[in-house]
């Protein structure tokens, strides 16, 4: 048996995803169905999804977004869906126009299979709406 060790994945092409998905109703599922947002869909060969960008875009309560791997399929069939890893999104208050809003990165660093997507949920519904983008490169 051959195996090569210490092998890096390289990204050729760079993909962010749908970019800027704006995301403010509550799904309090946690099987991923539901009212879901796609923020990221790996490419033909699959991809590697370095981060998560997090933006506000108003005042916001305190909430937590949901990340799903979603193997392609309808995300309406919960063993179509794996629970990745949950953010949590700060309440804030006095969004001014002045005042620049802390982005929240979260790194990834996972490969997709192809066809593969990223799903995002919120567990409380956000009054003006949180932009998600994800970020990373087709294989």
């Amino acid at each position: 048996m051959s195996t090569t060790p210490n092998s890096v994945i390289t990204p050729q092409t760079p993909n962010f995803g749908a970019g800027g998905i704006q995301v403010s109703a509550a799904n309090t599922a946690t099987d991923g169905t539901g009212t879901v947002s796609t923020i990221y869909t790996a490419g033909a060969n699959g991809s590697k999804v370095d981060q998560i960008c997090i933006k506000f875009s108003g005042n916001c309560v305190q909430s937590v977004l949901r990340v799903f791997w979603n193997n392609g399929s309808s995300n309406g069939t919960a063993t179509n869906n794996g629970f990745f890893t949950e953010i949590q999104i700060p309440a804030v208050t006095n969004f001014a126009q002045n005042l620049a809003q802390p982005d929240i990165v979260w790194p990834i660093g996972r490969t997709l299979p192809a066809g593969y997507k990223l799903n995002v949920t919120l567990g409380t519904a956000i009054a003006a709406y949180i932009a998600v983008t994800a970020s990373g490169g087709d294989l």
